[in-house]
């Protein structure tokens, strides 16, 4: 059974690899594990281009220090101040072989109370906990599903990227950069 690596150990991103895995190749079984290894980029990305890298990163220092999976998927979580503004975002980068494929989920505005907190320096988790009192949301909800009671859980929110990072491993007839 072919194993994918989740360079992380927080279950939501451990399931939504699970999820989007299942979904684009029903077909397939997957061991799916997760690996604690550095982003290599801050704790709360502050740029797309920080948070893209943070995703490359995890998803290749669980390759180097896992070798022999099947895939290698690297999750990250980030934001960016846009017209005064903080968009929140993921990116998800799968390695498998020489092959990449990297999808972002969509983009959600976060309330000033946390826009405040951010630009203090507190990371996105954290201001959520304070601002919702709530207890380790990252590992939960997050901030999608407590600003939408759920209708989106965080774990929802990345499986679409997941899958759309799983193109170039699904549709390998075309050529991918």
């Amino acid at each position: 059974m072919p194993t994918v690596i989740v360079a992380s150990t927080n279950p939501v991103k451990i399931e939504c690899a699970h999820l989007g895995f299942l979904q684009m190749f029903p077909d397939e079984p997957f061991a799916v594990e997760g690996v604690s290894v550095p982003s290599g980029v801050s704790d709360q990305p502050m740029t797309r281009a920080e948070t893209i890298q943070g995703a490359t990163n995890r998803a290749q220092n669980a390759a180097d220090a896992h070798p022999g999976a099947a895939y290698y998927v690297g999750i990250e979580g980030g934001v960016e101040e846009i017209d005064g503004r903080f968009e929140v975002f993921a990116w998800v980068v799968i390695l498998s072989g020489e092959q990449m494929g990297r999808a972002q989920t969509g983009i959600f505005y976060l309330p000033n109370e946390v826009e405040d907190l951010l630009r203090q320096g507190v990371e996105l988790g954290e201001a959520d906990d304070i601002v919702f009192r709530r207890q380790n949301s990252k590992q939960g909800n997050g901030a999608i599903g407590i600003l939408t009671d759920d209708a989106i859980t965080r774990t929802s929110y990345y499986v679409p990227a997941v899958i759309m990072a799983l193109i170039p491993f699904k549709q390998t007839y075309l050529s991918w950069g």
